[in-house]
């Protein structure tokens, strides 16, 4: 059985600069907010670290996804995906657990058990033909199910589009996830540089996206984000938007 491929985690953690710079451009088409201008007050730091990511990206981490491409054979690139999105899984438990979502939480753990026994510890995704799709949760979601807005949008350093909810959020994954916070540092490092390089490896297509699709590619990416993060707090189901939300 050849491995599944994996799909990349929707949020923004691990330090991944792939998805810093370009995630937002998997949202399928031109999202817009509508409201953007009111939620970015910080937007000529923002912009000015936008431009700093850019850089690097330009740099060190498109050659790098173009090497790994180009070295590493693409059965093996799925497995350490299979892999990576394995470890993530308890972390989806537990945030689907404080959101309510029970069954969802127990789905989750189903494919994190099935993938790390008959899976091979994950190299090989056994759960998603089943049915067993996965459900990727993050802190950052789970406080905006319990009703803190997003707050102002900001662009970090090296991790890229955020919100002052989902940066708090990604602090929070570093000290409470229990797969991340019980491996010691090689495995961190790994971790770490495997999620940044298949990431970004899935996303150099999606760069004439943006290129085609913008005229202002900062404006683009930012409502982009805005409005996916607002869906996946809602599960694709959102209010419509109040001035107060701002």
């Amino acid at each position: 059985m050849s491995p599944a491929p994996w799909r990349a985690p929707a949020g923004t953690r691990r330090g991944a600069l792939a998805t810093a710079l370009l995630a937002v451009a998997l949202v399928g088409g031109c999202a817009s907010t509508g409201t953007g201008v009111a939620r970015d007050p910080l937007e000529p730091m923002n912009r000015a670290v936008f431009t700093f990511n850019d850089q690097v990206d330009e740099l060190l981490v498109r050659p790098a996804a173009r090497a790994y491409q180009t070295v590493v054979p693409e059965v093996l690139r799925i497995a350490i995906g299979n892999v990576i999105g394995n470890l993530l899984e308890p972390w989806s438990v537990l945030n689907q657990l404080l959101q309510g979502k029970p069954l969802e939480a127990v789905s989750s753990a189903a494919r994190f058990g099935l993938n790390t026994t008959l899976g091979l510890a994950g190299v090989v995704d056994i759960a998603t033909p089943i049915g067993l799709e996965r459900q990727q949760e993050d802190l950052g979601q789970t406080l905006g199910r319990w009703g803190l807005p997003a707050g102002p949008y900001l662009v970090l350093p090296l991790l890229g589009p955020s919100s002052l909810r989902d940066a708090t959020g990604t602090i929070g994954s570093y000290r409470l996830d229990p797969v991340w916070h019980s491996a010691d540092g090689d495995l961190r490092g790994a971790f770490t540089l495997f999620f940044v390089l298949e990431s970004r490896v899935r996303l150099l297509g999606a760069e004439r996206v943006i290129e085609g699709a913008a005229l202002d590619r900062y404006s683009f990416i930012r409502d982009s984000y805005l409005q996916r993060r607002r869906n996946l707090v809602f599960d694709g189901n959102p209010p419509p938007p109040k001035e107060d939300d701002e």
